[in-house]
């Protein structure tokens, strides 16, 4: 398997290229002169910031202190060169260490291990081992690391929202009934049905 690690790295953050509404979401690490970002959904961003944030909940006895202030906020580093797109994010809590460890894998590795020889052959015209089909990045985070990265990505999956509730012109705030912005619906529609098209699943592993 072609494995790109970063144990620890310097920087790991999400970041985003591109106006509301049409942004491209990173996940981008930096350490030992190298750089390295990989392309994925939003809502696939969402999903992990939320368990990281339940894994040191559950896991890291107070090791996961909130950063200070806004944390790190600079945009990401360039040249943004996208790796692979993820298709499938897997997430680990490693007791000895007390680290947690992020995959992005370009395929799902379980899926690749029930195809038959013939089929991997076909993949890839090599031996047909599922670790040669698959392009991967791991980061290893400390708890620290990880809250801050899971709270930066929260501030940014919500910064791209527009405002879902507008007031009647001449309504006082909180009198009468507040209408959703058809427009703000429709793209919320789109966009929650592009999400159930992508796999969004993050595995947990202990």
């Amino acid at each position: 398997m072609p494995t790109t690690l970063f144990d620890p790295p310097e920087r790991f953050v999400a970041g985003t290229v591109g106006p509301p509404g049409g942004r491209t979401f990173f996940l981008q690490a930096r350490g030992e002169g190298r750089l390295y970002s990989v392309s994925l959904e939003k809502v696939q961003v969402t999903v992990l910031a939320d368990r990281i944030n339940d894994v040191l909940d559950e896991q890291a006895d107070g090791l996961a202190t909130e950063p200070f202030g806004d944390g790190d906020v600079d945009p990401l580093d360039t040249p943004i060169e996208d790796e692979f797109r993820v298709d499938t994010l897997s997430l680990a809590w490693d007791p000895n260490r007390r680290v947690i460890i992020i995959e992005c894998h370009d395929q799902d590795p379980a899926e690749l291990e029930g195809l038959d020889t013939t089929e991997l052959e076909e993949l890839s015209g090599l031996e047909p081992l599922v670790d040669q089909q698959v392009t991967s990045l791991r980061v290893v985070l400390t708890p620290v690391q990880a809250r801050a990265f899971a709270r930066r990505s929260a501030r940014l999956v919500s910064a791209g929202r527009p405002a879902a509730l507008v007031m009647r012109a001449g309504q006082e705030p909180g009198a009468g009934r507040a209408l959703m912005d058809t427009r703000t619906t429709r793209r919320w529609r789109r966009e929650r049905a592009r999400s159930r098209d992508r796999r969004a699943a993050v595995c947990l592993r202990r």
